[in-house]
């Protein structure tokens, strides 16, 4: 007896015996370890089709996830009996969940057909958001059917959200037709699909997009052209985003201090900080701005960084922007961005009285990783805050960790230092 008909014998007798686990292992030898072409597999197409539906239909969500991949391999003769789940209003909700998801890996004008359909008629929201995707996931053969569902109003979102998952040149047309959808979520949908795309047709809607009514519309404009900075002086794109920066909607406000961060000029970061510093801004929004700012990344936009945070009498701004200099990855910034912060230790800020912000100092010293940060990080083991030793310890070993021991074990004999320092110094030997 050959190889696949003892396979076939074995889930045979497994399908007799209700052992799923057993019988799901020989379709996988049978199918996904075969040539699909195979005569005895050829042969056996149809008998191997009805015990992988049973499956499906019996199995749980492990079981059933399994099968997709078997139906799939099958090929085309799974269609009409995964149709038939899809149709079934009676069957169970999860078994026409994976229906409509494996209907998705065929390319097939049937399966687009069943999935629009199920589109246009089910009640069930979520098991039509599956089907959108499934179409979404079948790429390019599937545009033309959406594009058809743009014109149903009760379809349409669905359909530019299937639009959306293809990311394909194809999609443009479609979905430019309906940026001055009545709906503000069509609108939205279709802004998001299109800022994927760098097509010449795009930008207009974008920057018509930013003074839409809706705040999700102007939100996905703002993030739209925040890709684009190739476009930033043949669009003037610093200018028209500046103005969002004090839109109504506090979501459209952060998105505009990313996007402009994206521009990476000195321009944009003037903006930025024109925003953190204003009284008027928000917590959430000045935090937002410190980040973006660091974005930006050229030496004015740490200079910034470096007046608002002494213009500032907020501990939670003093820590953001510590933590983000901490961060700066351009190497002809990290630097500065040291320096920065050293500076902070040295002229007795007062943001050095509070604890978090010391430990946020020597976190980010130690991933800028500048030997000048030896000395000072030594001299915070003096502190009465254990965390804030820790965290001195800890970026003590990231900048150097041989250098930084050999400087430690020569002061740990220097009576002249003052106790605290001495115990902070043996401390982090200790730790070492």
């Amino acid at each position: 007896m050959s190889n696949i008909n003892q396979l076939l014998v074995q889930a045979q007798t497994a399908y007799d015996a209700a052992n799923w686990s057993s019988l799901i292992q020989y379709l996988q030898q049978l199918i996904l370890g075969q040539d699909s072409e195979h005569p005895e597999i050829v042969k056996n197409r149809e008998y191997l089709l009805t015990l992988a539906i049973s499956m499906l239909e019996m199995g749980d969500f492990q079981e059933r996830w399994e099968m997709t991949k078997i139906l799939t391999r099958l090929g085309n003769i799974a269609i009409p009996p995964l149709i038939e789940i899809l149709q079934d209003e009676d069957a169970e909700e999860d078994l026409r969940w994976y229906a409509a998801r494996t209907l998705g890996e065929f390319q097939h004008p049937k399966a687009i057909a069943s999935l629009v359909e199920l589109l246009k008629t089910d009640e069930d929201e979520e098991l039509k958001a599956i089907a959108a995707t499934a179409l979404g996931q079948m790429g390019t053969v599937a545009v033309a059917a959406l594009t058809e569902l743009l014109a149903d109003e009760d379809t349409r979102l669905l359909a530019v959200r299937s639009l959306f998952c293809i990311r394909q040149p194809e999609t443009i047309t479609p979905l430019l037709s309906v940026v001055q959808d009545p709906q503000a979520a069509i609108r939205t949908a279709a802004i998001e699909a299109l800022s994927s795309f760098h097509d010449e047709h795009v930008p207009p809607v974008l920057l018509n997009a930013l003074d839409d009514i809706a705040a999700t519309v102007r939100c996905a404009a703002v993030v739209g052209l925040g890709f684009r900075p190739d476009l930033q002086q043949a669009l003037d794109l610093v200018t028209k985003l500046q103005p969002k920066l004090y839109d109504f909607n506090l979501e459209v406000c952060c998105a505009a201090a990313v996007s402009l961060s994206r521009m990476g000029c000195d321009q944009a970061a003037k903006y930025l900080f024109d925003l953190l510093i204003s009284p008027q801004t928000p917590i959430k929004l000045q935090l937002e701005t410190i980040r973006a700012l660091s974005w930006v990344g050229t030496p004015s936009s740490l200079e910034y960084l470096q007046t608002a945070f002494n213009q500032s009498t907020s501990e939670t701004l003093w820590q953001e922007i510590v933590t983000v200099l901490g961060r700066v990855e351009k190497p002809q910034l990290t630097t500065p961005a040291a320096e920065i912060l050293l500076q902070i230790l040295r002229l007795q800020h007062p943001a050095r009285e509070i604890a978090n912000v010391k430990s946020a100092i020597a976190l980010s010293l130690g991933q800028l990783g500048k030997m000048p940060a030896i000395e000072p990080l030594i001299s915070l083991l003096a502190d009465p805050n254990a965390s804030v030793r820790l965290h001195a310890i800890a970026a003590l070993k990231n900048l150097d960790e041989e250098v930084a021991h050999q400087q430690l074990q020569q002061l740990a004999n220097n009576v002249a230092l003052t106790p605290d320092l001495q115990q902070g110094i043996a401390i982090a030997l200790a730790e070492w």
